[in-house]
């Protein structure tokens, strides 16, 4: 299992970019120490693999377009194929660990067009009713399920018969989860078209954070109308386009800040934030110190 202690994205998108994971063995297992991680928490982003993930230690908040849930020590769930999700710790002291399986459908499903994956594998990760699927021990079945998730993560991958042993075991998973969520199959939902919208326009913001940007640009990006764009930035992230850059030029300031010792003004200039006193401003209400502090206090971590 890899730790990880930051998320890496593919260029121009929020799409993560998974290491080690390769087409002929589409699988990962991660154990993410969020503590480590840049305002412990993992900004909006999305991924084509499904995420099956057990919370070791601590509580984390899980947002998607449909809302928040919390996840304390214990508990887990699925996050589907290409769903955006942001991740953070609900608090800012202990440790916030959660264990990811990441995997391809085909990983399951085998061949393109197989009767397992028409079956059992294609009607979840197309559902765009299932965004994320919790599971808390109170639940008896839910609990079931969480022990074998666990334990998924302990079959050991130096061993005769690993991938074996792995796929199998995330099988008994699935269809652990298809039988869940079988009641939410059956009813009838529009395709939700903000969630391409969405992704357009922040994928936008993600190529041109440096440079002035407003709303009709961001609008024009997705073939939407200014009222359009506002109102898919609210229903999927619940925030508004501005607040969206500014949050995004932040976090590409926290991760320049705890990552190099390029000048506070350059870094200001860098993620379109304009002087270094607006910079200083609106950093202190966003991370609760200085840019300065911030760089000594994540630097002085990662030694």
């Amino acid at each position: 299992m890899k730790n990880i202690q930051k998320i890496e994205f593919h260029t121009g998108s929020r799409e993560e970019l998974l290491p080690n994971y390769s087409d002929d063995f589409p699988y990962i297992a991660s154990r993410v120490e969020l503590d480590k991680h840049t305002g412990r928490s993992v900004p909006w982003h999305w991924h084509r693999a499904v995420e099956i993930f057990y919370i070791e230690s601590g509580t984390l908040e899980y947002y998607t377009p449909g809302g928040k849930m919390l996840f304390p020590a214990g508990s887990g769930g699925m996050v589907n194929s290409n769903v955006l999700h942001m991740t953070k710790a609900l608090s800012q002291t202990g440790r916030n660990v959660p264990l990811v399986h990441l995997f391809d459908s085909s990983f399951l499903a085998g061949m393109p067009g197989s009767r397992i994956g028409k079956k059992y594998v294609t009607p979840i990760v197309t559902a765009s009713q299932i965004e994320l699927l919790p599971l808390f021990p109170e639940n008896p079945t839910h609990q079931k399920i969480l022990k074998l998730i666990l334990k998924a993560f302990q079959i050991p991958d130096d061993k005769s018969g690993y991938e074996i042993q792995l796929q199998a075991a995330l099988l008994e998973i699935w269809l652990m989860l298809f039988e869940l969520s079988a009641p939410l199959l059956k009813k009838n939902f529009e395709t939700n078209k903000n969630s391409d919208k969405i992704k357009q326009m922040m994928i936008y913001v993600h190529e041109h954070y440096s440079e002035k940007i407003t709303v009709p640009q961001l609008a024009a990006a997705a073939y939407l109308s200014e009222r359009e764009c506002f109102r898919v930035f609210h229903d999927c992230l619940h925030i508004t386009p501005v607040e969206y850059i500014k949050s995004y030029r932040l976090q590409a300031a926290c991760q320049m800040l705890a990552g190099g010792q390029e000048s506070i003004t350059g870094i200001s200039q860098s993620c379109g934030l304009g002087s270094s006193s607006y910079f200083g401003k609106i950093f202190r209400e966003y991370a609760h110190c200085t840019p300065s502090e911030y760089r000594h206090k994540w630097q002085d971590s990662n030694k």
